[in-house]
């Protein structure tokens, strides 16, 4: 039975698969949008928005330290605390968007593009222009 159990084990050791969750989130934030298998992209969506959510902390200095707990660089961890979460602060969740992609060439499996939601502002903006 699956009581209380969250996550996909996505084929690979503990260790693994968390190390390679921390890296595609650093990669999403640093790039704005990942390609990647849809399971992948379901767990990486799952937490991306947490470290958003912990990014929007009034204490900033709480904020870098618990963002860089997850993120593997300083630069992306300062960007996150710095420049995306301030533009989520009226947003309660939902910053990510998941896209159905392609199939992949290897071996078929289906991939998804994960990217950062455009807030209002940054939509507005590019429509005047």
């Amino acid at each position: 039975m699956r009581h209380r159990v969250k996550g996909k084990k996505l084929g690979r050791p503990t260790e693994h698969r968390i190390l390679m969750l921390r890296n595609l989130v650093t990669d999403l934030m640093e790039h704005g949008k990942v390609i990647t298998t849809i399971a992948r992209a379901k767990e990486l969506r799952r937490m991306a928005d947490k470290l958003i959510t912990k990014a929007k902390q009034e204490d900033k200095v709480k904020a870098i330290r618990d963002v860089l707990a997850i993120v593997t660089r300083k630069e992306v961890a300062y960007k996150i605390v710095n420049e995306i979460a301030p533009k989520y602060k009226d947003r309660n969740g939902g910053y990510t968007r998941l896209l159905h992609y392609d199939f992949r060439k290897g071996d078929a499996a289906p991939t998804a593009i994960v990217m950062l939601v455009e807030t209002e502002e940054e939509s507005s903006e590019s429509k005047e222009e």
